[in-house]
């Protein structure tokens, strides 16, 4: 298949409190076995007819899982929010999927409603995108970290290894115990590559570094996350970077409750996809979230449809969003990482970026 890499800059990560709430809100949550909320006439767009409208579809994390989907639909609400967009038909929408059977019915559901462009978040949503754009060869789909061999399927990737490998980076040079760890949701590919960034950075400042995994099974389990976690830093791990969608929420579970308990318990967690500074707050003057992985979905989702609407569809081509092109980074560490080691960061990213250094993209064998 033929690759393009197209520029991306990554605006603010950070969701505004409104936004937030906007996602996480139950009266906005819409699942394919809730028809009440199906925007067939109780909420239409008030814009032009001749308006260009977006949708996706969650996968089982959900919309509000303060990272993957999360990031993805506030990407589709800026959209609207650029072009003057309402939430329902006609504007931007999304539908959540409680399981994997979910996947058609939603994508079937949103092209039904005539949506211009539909995004599959995910890529456990390979299988429904490709069936559903052999079905409807005149729709335009989307789908995010996965590729479907399709003329009108644009897929789009991200170099999350090299992302991670700069995370890799910050917790070999800041753990005390010489122990850290990674927890990974679905043994997917993508989670594969966060796995190997990940070891391939710490093991560049450290190689004597223990590194300890754990594959939970799932996106949407956050007591999965709060076990793996829980041994983890009994076993002496100190920083733990996850990449697990709603299942990471555990994970700072865990460390928020053990530096309740004790205030001087080293324990860290590295967030994914988007800052999840907010999800590591303890107290007024703690916090747990050493930093956080970014990975611009929503600046993605914003590319995508503006190149649509403006006749630009990338049907067919896959978009790969890595560092140079901006496409993933590291959070502001609110002045938890030390200037040195925020230093290294930047080097080892320069050195990325040029090409220098060409991070693996295999899982490490254990």
């Amino acid at each position: 298949m033929k690759k393009r890499k197209f520029g991306l800059l990554i605006s603010s990560v950070v969701a505004t409190g409104a936004i937030l709430a906007a996602c996480g809100t139950d009266e906005e949550k819409t699942d394919s076995t809730d028809t009440s909320n199906n925007n067939t006439g109780s909420e239409t767009n008030t814009g032009s007819d001749d308006n260009f409208s977006i949708a996706m579809v969650t996968d089982v994390g959900g919309v509000d899982d303060k990272s993957f989907n999360q990031s993805a639909w506030e990407g589709v609400q800026q959209f609207g929010a650029d072009n003057g967009l309402s939430k329902g038909n006609g504007g931007f929408d999304y539908l959540q999927s409680q399981t994997d059977a979910d996947y058609n019915t939603n994508l079937n559901n949103l092209l039904r409603r005539d949506f211009d462009l539909v995004f599959g978040v995910g890529f456990m949503m390979g299988d429904a995108i490709e069936e559903i754009a052999n079905d409807n060869p005149e729709a335009k789909l989307a789908l995010i970290d996965a590729e479907v061999a399709a003329d009108n399927v644009a897929n789009i990737l991200f170099k999350e290894q090299e992302g991670a490998f700069l995370a890799g980076v910050v917790a070999a040079s800041m753990s005390e115990s010489g122990k850290i760890g990674f927890i990974g949701g679905v043994d997917i590919p993508v989670i594969n590559r966060f796995h190997a960034g990940f070891k391939e950075g710490a093991e560049a400042v450290n190689p004597d570094i223990e590194i300890q995994v754990n594959y939970t099974g799932a996106f949407d389990d956050a007591s999965k996350g709060k076990i793996a976690a829980n041994s983890m830093y009994s076993s002496g791990v100190d920083i733990i970077f996850h990449a697990a969608g709603g299942t990471g929420n555990g994970v700072f579970s865990e460390a928020k409750e053990r530096k309740t308990k004790d205030k001087d318990a080293n324990v860290w967690v590295i967030g994914v996809d988007a800052d999840q500074y907010a999800e590591g707050q303890v107290d007024d003057s703690t916090n747990i979230t050493l930093t956080s992985m970014l990975k611009g979905v929503n600046t993605a989702v914003v590319d995508i449809a503006t190149k649509t609407k403006n006749g630009e569809f990338p049907g067919g081509t896959t978009t790969v969003y890595g560092l140079a092109e901006n496409g993933v980074d590291l959070a502001d560490s609110r002045g938890a990482i030390p200037q040195d080691v925020m230093d290294k960061v930047a080097e080892y990213k320069e050195k990325i970026a040029s090409g220098e250094i060409t991070v693996s993209e295999e899982k490490p064998k254990q």
